[in-house]
């Protein structure tokens, strides 16, 4: 990874609804310069979904921002602060009806299909039955 790929950001939970960009970037600036502060709000309803982040120009900026913050109140909550972990690449997914293709109902196998389901057949002791 180059070094211009590094981000020094911050996991922001525990918000409260009223917290504000311009808020979050306002109660972090103390512990250096910040590139970004920038709340997750929900896609359909536009609200806040609790959380955030905050990007930092430098690592120690970052880290005294999680000692100094972390468990501390704004707006009313105490929020958590952590190191963010990265999205890697292909950026976010999850949920919707794509991915997975395991499980469902089989003429041949039943229900299941990934040996996990708990309609699954295989790993029972009662024959095989799901029901009593």
């Amino acid at each position: 990874m180059a070094s211009a790929d590094v981000e020094f950001r911050c996991f922001v939970g525990g918000l409260a609804w009223a917290t504000t960009d311009s808020s979050l970037h306002e109660a972090f600036s103390a512990y250096g310069d910040i590139l970004e502060s920038k709340i997750i709000n929900d896609r359909e309803t536009g609200r806040s979904r609790g959380f955030g982040f905050v990007t930092f120009r430098d690592e120690k900026s970052m880290r005294d921002a999680i000692e100094g913050m972390n468990g501390q109140n704004l707006d009313g909550r105490n929020i958590t602060v952590n190191e963010a972990q990265s999205r890697g690449s292909g950026g976010g997914g999850g949920g919707g009806y794509g991915g997975r293709r395991e499980g469902g109902y089989s003429r041949d196998g039943g229900y299941g299909g990934d040996g996990g389901s708990r309609y699954s057949r295989s790993g029972a002791s009662d024959g095989g039955s799901w029901r009593n």
